[in-house]
């Protein structure tokens, strides 16, 4: 009975701590979905760098949750939990690297996404910590690592939030950026095809709607190209949009 008790606090333990993650990675992936949602008015805001910087906050909070998921995972095997933190961990791919993209026009290395989530103990509250326990002097530092697979995963889904900038820039005028999202997208989609069959089933799943999104710009980079000069500004956006609509009704999507 003595062992089965321990074996029933150790079940229990560890339950409790996957519940606490899995209450992170939704926080998680709230934050990095607003993150995403305020980038978006990058286009359409007089004042670009004040929404950069809007973004970085937020980032930054939601780096201090992912640090409260790297402290409940001292000592443990991240990949035991690995189902209670990944969709939140896609999330912030997806949204480090739209704001990455925003900036440079670039794709954001998993080494520099890893390189932000190694944290130290420079808070307040745990400098408080640290001075009442002066004699322990060893510095704090946490780190947690995006696993190659959430990053692909983040990658991907990144690709429908250029896919839906596109359509916006096109709406505020711009009609440059749908042909460099193109050009962009058409090298991931020749990255992600490298990777076929091989990879893990979320990306190979995730390869379709990648595919889609990629359809989406060309088709709207053809449109620009062809009817571009016949088409006033501010009918352009309505015109992809209907565009779009067709292309779900064709591929059957909802």
């Amino acid at each position: 009975m003595s062992s089965f008790k321990s074996f029933q606090l150790e079940l229990d333990t560890r339950h409790d701590k996957y519940e606490r993650l899995v209450k992170l990675s939704r926080d998680i992936t709230i934050e990095s979905k607003r993150t995403i949602f305020l980038l978006h008015r990058f286009t359409s805001a007089p004042n670009g760098e004040e929404i950069l910087s809007e973004s970085e906050v937020k980032l930054n909070a939601v780096r201090q949750k992912i640090k409260q998921v790297a402290q409940e995972l001292i000592g443990e095997d991240m990949y035991q939990f690995h189902r209670a933190i990944s969709p939140g961990l896609q999330e912030y791919v997806e949204a480090v690297s739209f704001q990455y993209f925003i900036k440079t026009r670039s794709l954001i290395s998993v080494e520099e996404i890893n390189k932000q989530l190694i944290f130290t103990a420079e808070d307040r509250e745990e400098t408080t910590n640290m001075t009442s326990n002066s004699h322990d002097k060893q510095p704090h530092t946490w780190s947690l690592k995006v696993t190659p697979v959430d990053y692909l995963l983040g990658v991907a889904d990144l690709t429908g939030e250029l896919m839906r900038l596109c359509i916006s820039s096109v709406g505020n005028g711009d009609i440059d950026t749908p042909f460099e999202l193109s050009q962009f997208l058409r090298q991931i989609y020749d990255g992600f095809t490298f990777i076929g069959n091989t990879g893990p089933y979320e990306v190979s799943k995730k390869l379709y709607t990648l595919k889609q999104s990629l359809a989406k710009v060309e088709n709207a980079c053809y449109t620009l190209k062809v009817r571009g000069s016949e088409i006033p500004k501010h009918m352009l956006a309505d015109v992809f949009s209907t565009k779009t609509e067709l292309i779900d009704q064709e591929e059957g999507l909802p």
